[in-house]
């Protein structure tokens, strides 16, 4: 299989660590970025000039056409992008401050689509290419205390299926990584937490109830759909998610059956 050229956002830990270690020990090139590209100091010295650390903040739009433009100058082509970036915000909807609910779309939201923009175009000149978005099982189903994550996940998930249909013809493809529960640091030093409400100090954080899942065994997945030829627009990881997604959307089934006929007389006329 050739060499292929990597972009991956958020590589210093979790995922996108790992992928980008994994893409690198196959023989591949990887643009990593950063907030702080010393993170990646010991990537460097052990992969020497297959990669090429970055420093972005995705949330900066200039910024990420300017790592784009030197990932291409420095390897001439990409082939797989990443959008990896992100954090969970935990919180009651009612309690998320202004500045919390702006910083979780900037980051999550906005800086996949900034980073989308940015390889577009050269992906198109190379005759196509992959575009790799992380969303989340919680991109699908919701849960309490999570609210302002999921609709950053959803947001992802829409733009990306729609971005999904535009591209095709040039022969690039989406697909949107939906992980369950991982053993990584998002619920831990990523993570960030509105202040609790009075009528919210009693109510428990509910999961998924799924097992949390090793996240280097994710890598397999990650290099399996930047190969093959046909991936899926959609991808589950993790054991159990599938089935839990699976029960949710027969729920939404059922009520939408249950007020078929209130919503068909919606519609008017004879």
């Amino acid at each position: 299989m050739s060499r292929k050229t990597w972009f991956i956002t958020g590589a210093s830990k979790g995922f996108g660590r790992i992928w980008t270690r994994a893409a690198l020990a196959r023989g591949d090139r990887v643009a990593a970025t950063a907030r702080d590209p010393e993170t990646l100091r010991d990537l460097s010295a052990a992969f020497g000039d297959s990669i090429l650390p970055l420093a972005l903040d995705v949330r900066d739009r200039a910024a990420a056409f300017r790592a784009v433009a030197e990932a291409k100058a420095r390897f001439g082509r990409l082939d797989v992008v990443v959008n990896n970036a992100g954090y969970g915000l935990f919180g009651a909807v009612e309690d998320v401050t202004e500045e919390q609910a702006r910083a979780q779309m900037e980051t999550n939201f906005f800086g996949t689509l900034w980073v989308t923009q940015a390889v577009l175009p050269v992906l198109r000149e190379g005759g196509g290419g992959r575009i790799l978005q992380v969303s989340s099982l919680g991109g699908v189903v919701s849960f309490p205390f999570l609210g302002l994550y999921h609709a950053s996940k959803w947001a992802v998930e829409g733009i990306s299926e729609s971005l999904a249909k535009e591209v095709a013809g040039f022969g690039i493809r989406i697909t949107l990584i939906e992980p369950g529960p991982f053993g990584t640091d998002w619920r831990g030093p990523s993570a960030a937490h509105a202040p609790k409400a009075a009528p919210y100090e009693g109510a428990g954080r509910v999961g998924s109830g799924l097992q949390s899942g090793d996240p280097e065994a994710t890598a397999a997945a990650i290099l399996a759909v930047a190969d093959s030829p046909e991936p899926p627009l959609r991808i589950f990881l993790g054991a159990g998610v599938a089935e839990l997604a699976r029960g949710v959307y027969a729920e939404r089934q059922k009520t939408w059956d249950a007020w078929a006929e209130v919503s068909t007389a919606a519609q008017g006329g004879r």
